[in-house]
């Protein structure tokens, strides 16, 4: 997903932009340590229930895609755009997603659509983006929030009043939760993440993720309803701190955990990306402070292109081997020749890290001085 650079006076939100860009680059971040055996605790997702700052990333993601739909869809719907045709449109690029999800599980080792992962990262995005575009596109305002509401409080419910055969009902722990068992009834075991009895992006956790992204569409119509930046300002903070605060509520009967996408994961995240989209606007679109976030917007102007390329180069510097078949990966050569000869394990595995998002940044960096912005 791309479009043209945003510039002062455009009307386009910088803020949006950027936040999207520090949020792939922190996706890119936390994908590719040095070593996944030396990680500071903050950039690794929780073991199970609650979270860390990792956790926050996919959410914001789905919320920022719910914030540029709104205003997109509302920009061409007042040029004179068909529902049909923005439907369509919506259409082609979930497949393209969905079908970029597939690429890249089976990059570079395709052993056959019998075991291939069905679910992943983009095809969430592909089947999120799909379900939230038919709600905004189709349905009145009242009844698109009512469907998010509903949506939270009957996933609550199933997962804990259904019996899953075997463990009964309510148990959420790794596998016996009823999510798991429907991505194994529906999926089968063979497609699902690695060898675990669950999925972190199964088809029923997907349910409660459109939400997320139906918070971003009400954090776009604060931004179309009101004119005035102090008015905004107000109503995502205090829509923020709400939501953040019965999030945390609700978790503890129902507890925050991003891998079963729990209704209160989705309220305590969202208000948590009010919050930041807030901080983000008043910095660089209210109080003009724009230098320090050319980065991000870099980064952000392509958002998918640079997960996808940044995903493909990370496998296949894991494929070459160095040295011969037996010797470490191109991967782990880099990370043990360049930066663990001179850090503590921990410390070069971040640096790694860094460098791959700086190595990424740059790459952009050449796309955006050339107006080049991937679409999909």
């Amino acid at each position: 997903m791309g479009a043209p650079p945003s510039q002062p006076g455009s009307g386009r939100l910088v803020s949006l932009d950027a936040f999207r860009g520090l949020t792939i680059a922190a996706m890119i971040l936390v994908n590719n340590p040095g070593s996944w055996g030396a990680v500071y605790p903050p950039l690794l997702h929780a073991e199970w229930h609650g979270w860390t700052p990792t956790d926050l990333i996919f959410p914001f993601f789905l919320f920022i895609m719910g914030v540029a739909m709104l205003l997109s869809f509302d920009g061409r719907l007042a040029r004179g755009a068909d529902r049909a045709d923005l439907m369509r449109h919506v259409l082609r690029r979930s497949a393209i997603l969905f079908g970029l999800g597939l690429f890249m599980a089976a990059y570079p080792t395709f052993t056959g659509w019998d075991t291939i992962r069905i679910m992943g990262v983009l095809q969430r995005i592909a089947l999120v983006y799909l379900i939230a575009s038919i709600y905004y596109l189709y349905l009145p305002r009242w009844r698109i929030w009512a469907k998010g509401v509903g949506i939270l409080l009957l996933y609550w419910a199933a997962m804990t009043l259904i019996p899953v055969p075997g463990f009964g009902a309510g148990d959420l722990s790794p596998g016996h939760d009823l999510g798991s068992w429907i991505d194994r009834t529906l999926l089968g075991q063979e497609h699902l993440w690695r060898d675990d009895p669950w999925d972190p992006e199964g088809l029923f956790s997907t349910l409660p993720a459109v939400v997320t992204t139906l918070l971003g569409i009400a954090a776009g119509r604060i931004m179309t309803d009101l004119s005035e930046p102090r008015d905004r300002l107000v109503a995502m903070t205090s829509a923020g701190g709400v939501l953040v605060t019965v999030g945390y509520l609700w978790g503890l009967v129902f507890p925050i955990n991003k891998y079963l996408w729990t209704s209160s994961y989705v309220l305590f995240t969202g208000g948590l990306a009010f919050l930041f989209l807030a901080l983000c606007y008043w910095t660089i679109d209210v109080k003009g402070w724009r230098r320090w976030a050319t980065p991000a917007v870099i980064y952000g102007m392509n958002a998918i292109a640079v997960f996808v390329l940044s995903g493909l180069l990370t496998k296949t510097l894991g494929r070459i081997h160095v040295g011969g078949p037996d010797g470490p990966s191109a991967y782990s050569w880099i990370y043990q020749t360049v930066f663990l000869t001179w850090l503590s394990p921990v410390n070069a595995s971040l640096a790694f890290a860094l460098s791959y998002v700086g190595f990424w940044l740059f790459m952009m960096w050449l796309l955006h001085r050339r107006g080049i912005f991937i679409k999909i």
